[in-house]
């Protein structure tokens, strides 16, 4: 194919050139475009979809997707689940990403690449609008994004929609329709046909150059996690309510979310251990946390942990991942100075 003036710009291609990724394949508009665009990048991928069997067309979708996996020489990986009626958007996210974080453990893949684009940016700031929220719940994704075990990335980010469908009926490409994309009765459905697209369809370059800057100003103002094996550290906020969001970044990071009882035991205990399995401990000026490891510690080592301010909770997998106190002593304050 030959490259024209409709076919969409991709960011974060840095993060994955020479990387194994993943990408997250439902055989709709944008991850069918996403799909040539990253051929076209000469950028390494395989493909996982996931067969929710709610529609009819599913079968023909995975097809679909078997069809390019053998036609480009990608593999495949796919899940058939059947979910229960009530809640089926939030129970679907949580099958797929467990199903994309099976693969990448298992396959030991560096990135996972979804095609999320700027209208579904735009209609999650709208509904974070309008429950009234603060910037980091307002820029709600970022092109890249680090997690415990590998890295988020979203290529087309700050792309909207009329583009992505500009490009495909340009090139001719086949992609399928998810009709549930219409169905009344979930919210995000309401935000995009009132809202979001006829708004983006007027202001689409200035939508996405806000985002920019609103995600410049977001990496600013959030306070930075360092991490040594699985040990995340970082600097406390002075703020409670910095501190919760903080700890709301870090526990994600680890693959587990907080409740809000969770977070004030957090602030009331300062150290313990959460869920069974991960430990955390802080102080007036920083946080960690860390797998929780049960480990029988000589005296000598018990005494520089506690010279060393290390919360015990902590302790068993620092000892037993060999870190060098010296630089968690460097992290924990460097961004106080």
């Amino acid at each position: 194919m030959v490259t024209n003036s409709l076919e969409p710009s991709l960011r974060g291609l840095e993060e994955l050139r020479g990387k194994k990724n993943l990408l997250a394949f439902s055989a709709g508009s944008d991850s069918t475009a996403l799909f040539f665009l990253l051929l076209r990048q000469k950028i390494p991928f395989d493909i996982a979809i996931v067969n929710y069997q709610l529609r009819p067309q599913s079968d023909e979708e995975v097809s679909y997707a078997k069809e390019l996996a053998q036609s480009y020489g990608k593999r495949l990986y796919l899940k058939t689940v059947a979910l229960a009626p009530t809640n089926i958007e939030h129970e679907a996210r949580s099958v797929r990403y467990a199903f994309f974080k099976e693969i990448i453990h298992e396959e030991g893949y560096h990135n996972l690449i979804t095609a999320h684009q700027l209208n579904d940016l735009f209609e999650w700031f709208l509904m974070q609008l309008s429950k009234g929220a603060g910037l980091v719940e307002l820029v709600g994704m970022d092109v890249v994004e680090k997690r415990e075990d590998f890295t988020l990335v979203r290529p087309l980010l700050l792309t909207p929609k009329e583009q992505i469908l500009g490009f495909l009926k340009s090139e001719g490409i086949h992609y399928f329709f998810d009709e549930s994309n219409d169905d009344p009765r979930f919210r995000r459905n309401l935000f995009r046909h009132r809202f979001a697209t006829e708004f983006l369809r007027h202001y689409p370059k200035g939508v996405a150059k806000s985002f920019e800057y609103l995600m410049e100003d977001k990496s600013l103002l959030l306070h930075p996690i360092h991490s040594i094996e699985k040990l995340l550290i970082a600097s406390r906020p002075t703020k409670e309510y910095e501190t919760k969001r903080l700890l709301d970044r870090m526990f994600k990071r680890a693959g587990y979310l907080l409740s809000n009882e969770q977070k004030e035991e957090i602030l009331r205990q300062k150290s313990g251990v959460i869920a069974g399995g991960i430990a955390f401990g802080m102080d007036e000026s920083s946080i960690m946390i860390a797998p929780y490891v049960k480990r029988k510690m000589q005296k000598n080592e018990k005494e520089l942990m506690r010279k060393m301010k290390i919360p015990p909770p902590l302790r068993g997998y620092i000892l037993q991942e060999g870190i060098d106190l010296r630089a968690i002593e460097r992290y924990r304050y460097s961004d106080k100075e």
